[in-house]
């Protein structure tokens, strides 16, 4: 392709690992649906809340000082 031109951003790590970690909560709910697990669905769902409330912050963090 002619005139364009591919640049390549660093990845951000926190967010990449926030991210992981979000989709393993939310594993974790489905496997303890699963196994009938009351109190490690209710962990895994307070854990999500926490881990992408996190993430969130960081990412607004990040977009106020041009870094994203």
């Amino acid at each position: 392709m002619e005139g364009v031109q591919v640049v390549m951003n660093q990845i951000k790590w926190p967010l990449l690992f926030l991210a992981i970690a979000a989709a393993v909560c939310m594993m974790g709910i489905g496997v303890s649906i699963g196994e009938s697990s009351v109190l490690g669905a209710i962990f895994s769902i307070v854990a999500l809340v926490f881990i992408m409330g996190f993430g969130f912050k960081i990412k607004k963090k990040l977009r106020e000082n041009g870094e994203l």
